[in-house]
């Protein structure tokens, strides 16, 4: 049983994963070196959990008695409990790296570390810490707290108890469904759908059609929820560049070569619906075509 999960980063996906372990019964304690992303990351958890509330999904006392569960800090310290933390910073390895050795002067001897990363080896990731053996992947996707699906990623070294705790976390604890991916760059969600998204910047790119024409193609003629370019939009430029670029570097396939356009796009601060402005501009109510 878990009953404490630390969480690093307050950003998209750690505001999730906070929200979500928290709304399951567990003490959450929540780190990010920015006091502001904190703040941020407690007003957004409020307001979506009133929107589960209007939905009927839960109710005012579950609501209050989750942000009661979450305890906020800047400093790993915070972390001094914890049976498992969970890293969901920027998908940058080194800078996970660095939380980790960072993380663990601060965590007990039986703390499993756990990352969110959607595409870096979970082996090489557990090799930089004291405890590759309690060491696990669990990619959440976004949103966390809403996404019904948990991908879990055993490093060469994690010892069949620490995979087993963690499967019984997610699917037990957090009512999620999971599926198992061998440690391979970007798992299995992303090295799927990454290339497919990067093969609509493409078309996109070359003037095959324009953002309204591809994204109603995908949506009406594929049933996708998201045209390939909202979706993109939505998961971050910058994260879809990162992974784009593990996969073209770990695999050496230059069917993963990122487009230029979306290398331009991240160098410009055009990330999507975080920075406002990605293949959608979302400075108005309804988001319109930047090309």
């Amino acid at each position: 049983m878990i009953k404490t999960v630390g969480v690093v980063g307050a950003g998209q996906m750690g505001n999730g994963i906070a929200h979500l372990c928290a709304l399951t019964g567990a003490q959450v304690k929540l780190m990010d070196i920015d006091p502001a992303a904190i703040e941020a990351a407690l007003t957004l958890i409020s307001s979506n959990m009133d929107r589960q509330i209007k939905r009927g999904t839960i109710n005012e006392t579950m609501k209050h008695d989750s942000l009661a569960r979450i305890e906020t800090g800047t400093g790993f310290e915070i972390f001094k409990e914890c049976d498992i933390v969970i890293e969901a910073a920027t998908e940058d390895e080194e800078t996970k790296r660095k939380i980790f050795r960072d993380c663990i002067p601060h965590i007990s001897e039986a703390c499993i570390l756990a990352t969110n990363t959607s595409s870096i080896s979970i082996t090489r990731l557990a090799a930089n810490t004291d405890r590759p053996d309690r060491f696990c992947g669990v990619h959440f996707l976004k949103p966390a707290n809403a996404m019904p699906l948990v991908e879990m990623i055993r490093g060469l070294a994690t010892s069949e108890e620490t995979f087993e705790t963690c499967l019984n976390f997610v699917e037990k604890q957090l009512g999620k469904t999971t599926a198992v991916s061998e440690d391979f760059p970007a798992f299995i969600v992303n090295r799927i759908l990454l290339p497919m998204v990067n093969e609509a910047i493409y078309t996109l790119y070359e003037g095959v059609g324009n953002v309204t024409a591809i994204d109603t193609a995908m949506k009406l003629g594929t049933k996708h929820p998201l045209g390939p370019l909202e979706l993109a939009d939505f998961i971050g430029l910058d994260t879809c560049l990162a992974i784009l670029n593990t996969l073209h570097h770990e695999l050496a396939d230059n069917k993963y070569r990122p487009c230029p356009l979306l290398v331009k796009y991240v160098e410009a601060g055009w990330l999507g619906r975080k920075s406002g402005r990605g293949f959608y501009d979302y400075s108005e109510d309804t988001p319109r075509p930047t090309r």
